[in-house]
């Protein structure tokens, strides 16, 4: 039980420090400011999460779009596509108890016992892929990526705080500097 304990808080510590890992790439000749208008691609509409986080999800990047001048339209310029991925990941913690040096007797130094305990923790990182796709050209000019250890049990309103905060981490890089 100690174990476990141990385990849920130093997981609870890891969710609540941990950060949005961000990355983006993009098409060095594309003219972002020509991209005035946006549609969300049908794949997020329809991605695999569930509807609650869907909606969260898209709630947050329909703001961000705002947020970055874009109008929605039927006749967009680009198509957002998002596409999350998750994973499940182990991380494993040594602790060492005992041991220690002492004088001996007939050699000078001796070694004492010691005991080596591993702790595993297991939590699911997700990762967020934002997808801008040029209508014009048929093709990606810019994607943000990006990555963060999920809290599972995290409230709605904690759930959505998560959500915005990630996806404005995202766009931090939109438009890139050329």
């Amino acid at each position: 039980m100690k174990k476990y304990f141990i385990g849920l808080i130093a997981a609870t510590i890891m969710v609540a420090c941990s950060s949005v890992k961000t990355s983006f790439d993009y098409d060095k000749q594309a003219d972002f400011t020509k991209y005035k208008t946006y549609q969300l691609s049908k794949e997020t509409m329809s991605m695999d999460v569930n509807q609650l986080d869907r909606d969260r999800i898209v709630a947050a990047v329909e703001n961000q779009m705002t947020a970055e001048g874009f109008k929605k339209s039927d006749t967009p310029d680009v198509i957002i596509n998002v596409h999350i991925k998750t994973a499940q990941e182990v991380s494993a913690t040594a602790t060492t108890t005992g041991g220690g040096y002492g004088y001996g007797y007939r050699y000078g130094y001796a070694g004492g016992f010691s005991t080596t305990q591993v702790s595993y923790n297991e939590y699911t990182v997700g990762t967020m892929f934002i997808s801008m796709v040029d209508m014009s050209m048929e093709k990606i000019v810019w994607q943000g990526v990006g990555t963060k250890t999920l809290a599972e049990n995290a409230s709605a309103d904690k759930k959505e705080s998560n959500i915005n905060y990630a996806v404005k981490a995202i766009f931090e890089s939109y438009p890139p500097v050329k």
